[in-house]
């Protein structure tokens, strides 16, 4: 896709996890339907301050949760996550739906259309849509470090809480340690998550430790 195209390419079913939004075109039915539920669970009006957000790192990015997990298993989750440069995230899947954001950098993310999985670029201003159960990858390939804002479910930032640890907004996320890795396999499992072997991350350039 090129920068500054205004118009909405043809999308085959794995075209449709990747949407850029310009302007005032239409955004997709999954986006509408978090926005609608969190307009049904956000009561009333208030500011969310940077030292009000619990933050944690997972997997050597920083995840700070903006609106928190409720009660309600697919009540709204707010996230603003941080990837610093050279961390990948392997080939996945899951039940919840994720739409990102992006606020600065630019992100490589791992789609699959026709039974082949190909990378996409997405940049500031750009937006993701990662359908329930849709293989995706992600990496962060340049300089920079790349912010975004994930919409998400509070089941599935649950499972962020659990994988990850607490830490500060400013403190410097470093590589995942082994009982790290091991943990968030077994919680994984929990949730509902599907990992591709090493070998399939390995055949898209991502390298499994």
């Amino acid at each position: 896709m090129s920068k500054g195209a205004h118009s909405r390419p043809a999308q085959s079913a794995g075209r449709m996890a990747y949407r850029a939004i310009y302007g005032s075109e239409e955004i997709g039915q999954e986006s509408i339907v978090i926005m609608v539920k969190l307009s049904k669970t956000v009561l009333f009006a208030h500011v969310v301050r940077k030292g009000d957000c619990s933050v944690f790192e997972v997997l050597g990015a920083r995840v700070e949760f903006l609106v928190g997990p409720q009660a309600d298993d697919e009540a709204p989750c707010i996230i603003r996550g941080t990837m610093p440069p050279g961390v990948s995230v392997p080939i996945h899947s899951h039940k919840a739906v994720e739409v990102f954001f992006i606020l600065s950098g630019n992100i490589e993310v791992l789609l699959e259309d026709g039974g082949k999985m190909s990378w996409v670029e997405a940049s500031a201003g750009n937006l993701i849509e990662i359908p329930s159960k849709a293989k995706h990858a992600f990496r962060n390939s340049s300089q920079h470090p790349v912010i975004n804002l994930l919409y998400t479910t509070s089941d599935h930032g649950r499972y962020f809480q659990e994988i990850g640890r607490p830490a500060t907004s400013e403190e410097s996320v470093g590589p995942p340690a082994f009982d790290e890795i091991q943990r968030l396999l077994e919680t994984a499992r929990r949730y509902g998550y599907w990992f591709a072997t090493p070998e399939e991350n390995a055949s898209v350039g991502i390298t499994i430790l």
